[in-house]
């Protein structure tokens, strides 16, 4: 890049790429700065288990991207670049151990009729409440996805206050906070229509406990109908490269393997947290300095930015700081398409296997007190058939998510796996849960285990030795409880994506809108900045 850029940009997930793109977009120059071989963070894609056999290794579905802000604003131009999406008309469904199903499409009309057969007036349900979240849209998205700290934001609420009257914009504000278990419970009769959606509070870092889970629930039911559970034709790593051609088509540049070592910044007496101090640049780890004009964005956890990149900087709000479960991700090459028992699941994207909001519950409380679950909540991902490509002919991948992995395991709920007095996750661990995993995919697909070509699994230690930012295996950037997330995320005094150093901006699934492929924060930061 000749001459000096406009704005630095240190890691090169989504929210980096969104907002390097926007930025770009506008005419400035920017440079991406990745410590890693190769650009996405979470959206990484490889041949991991046997030769042709194409894996998105953690990120895989872009619901919330292809129905995001930043996807309308950079969508056309990431397909001139070659992005492609594939989706199916089933995007979710859940089967219990005894093989009971039920499927979720994008059909609104077959989805009431579904859940009126599991049970009478089930259907009817859904068609309200689905109906009073598209009402509610604006409110929800506009909280959900703008800036907090704004006057755009202001005038939103004051506009439904006058619409709804003070108690009525309250009354919609606190039904927001109520958690997944009361929701379905008061609202769904089959046991099999609240195992559907008891699981979705865990893709947004929330159990069926947790405050503000059933809201997560309603806003995942109407995105699902409405887009799908897309995935990348020939992998996510497929997205990122349709970024880096649009970024450097832009003047911008991508840098991998450069490790940032440190924000520089200018201050007065009082260093970091005095006010006064401003962000010049960056220092790679092998000592070059890099300047910006204008300033530094870092996509990155409090952790890496407070306790690495910027050391002293809220200091007191970093050691607060929460980080949740973490994930456990098992993928495998098939001889064959997997053979459900149960009928009316090959078409499925994203498929649970649970007992229910009961097995999603257990197994949660289970995961945060530090034991392996018993009866793990497993989300099966059917790339294959999705996207054909992804294997050779005739044969297929699977993508497994168990988002309910202790970070430091203190035992084994079921006791059956021997743990470490020390809580690491060592390989043996890391097998030996994969089994659990796979004895429960043996009793739902006919023949599973003489169809396995290869497995590859990571546990949350081998997922933070893949990325830094995901903090003991969690990929959602913190732990999302109210507490930590909307005007708190990520500490209770952050304003928008302010630092405490001017001209240095914090963006990534650690600070609002949270977590997610929707790229929320890149493109708040990116449209205010350009």
């Amino acid at each position: 890049m000749p001459g000096t850029p406009d704005y630095i940009i240190v890691g090169s997930g989504i929210n980096a790429l969104v907002c390097a793109a926007l930025l770009g977009k506008a005419g400035r120059r920017v440079l991406v700065l990745e410590r890693e071989g190769e650009i996405g963070g979470c959206m990484k894609t490889a041949e991991i288990t046997a030769p042709g056999f194409v894996h998105d290794v953690m990120a895989t579905t872009f619901v919330l991207f292809v129905t995001s802000p930043a996807y309308a604003a950079l969508g056309k131009d990431l397909a001139r670049h070659g992005l492609e999406f594939a989706g199916s008309a089933t995007p979710t469904g859940v089967l219990r151990p005894d093989g009971s199903s039920l499927t979720f499409r994008t059909d609104r009309a077959a989805n009431i009729a579904a859940f009126n057969a599991a049970a009478a007036g089930d259907g009817d349900t859904y068609r309200t409440q689905v109906a009073a979240t598209e009402a509610d849209a604006g409110l929800l998205f506009g909280l959900l996805g703008g800036g907090l700290w704004t006057r755009a934001t202001l005038r939103l609420l004051a506009r439904e206050a006058l619409k709804r009257g003070p108690r009525g914009l309250a009354s919609v504000l606190g039904a927001a906070m109520t958690p997944m278990r009361s929701w379905l419970e008061s609202s769904y009769r089959s046991e099999l229509t609240r195992a559907l959606w008891a699981p979705w509070g865990l893709h947004a870092g929330l159990g069926p406990e947790a405050a503000f889970s059933g809201q997560m629930g309603r806003i995942i039911a109407f995105a699902l109908e409405a887009a799908g559970a897309p995935i990348v034709k020939g992998g996510a790593a497929n997205l990122t490269a349709a970024f880096r051609r649009l970024i450097e088509e832009q003047g911008g540049e991508i840098r991998t393997g450069a490790d940032v070592a440190e924000i520089r910044v200018s201050a007065r007496a009082g260093g970091v947290n005095s006010g006064t101090a401003r962000a010049r640049g960056v220092m790679l780890a092998g000592g070059r300095e890099l300047r910006a004009e204008i300033g530094v964005i870092a996509s990155v956890t409090p952790d890496q930015l407070y306790g690495r990149l910027l050391p002293g900087g809220a200091e007191r709000e970093r050691a607060e700081y929460r980080y949740g479960k973490g994930n456990f991700q098992l993928h495998y090459a098939l001889k064959t398409p997997p053979k459900w028992r149960t009928e009316g699941l090959s078409e499925v994207a994203l498929l649970h296997l649970t007992p229910g909001l009961d097995g999603v519950s257990k197994a949660s409380n289970e995961a945060e007190r530090g034991l392996l679950p018993a009866v793990p909540t497993i989300c099966v991902g059917q790339p294959t058939a999705l996207d054909p490509s992804r294997a050779p002919a005739g044969q297929a991948t699977l993508w497994l998510q168990l988002p309910e992995a202790p970070r430091q395991v203190k035992g084994d709920a079921a006791g059956e796996i021997d743990t470490p007095a020390d809580g690491t996750w060592t390989e043996a661990l890391r097998e030996a849960y994969a089994d659990r995993v796979q004895a429960i995919l043996e009793s739902h697909i006919e023949g599973f285990a003489d169809s396995v070509i290869a497995r590859k699994a990571y546990s949350p230690a081998d997922l933070e030795a893949l990325n830094v930012n995901l903090v003991g295996g969690d990929p959602y950037g913190g732990a999302c409880t109210i507490d930590q997330f909307f005007l708190w995320r990520p500490f209770k005094g952050s304003v928008n994506h302010e630092t405490v150093v001017r001209n240095l901006w914090h963006i990534g699934a650690s600070t609002h809108p949270g977590p997610g492929l929707g790229g929320g924060s890149g493109y708040l930061l990116g449209r205010r900045l350009a």
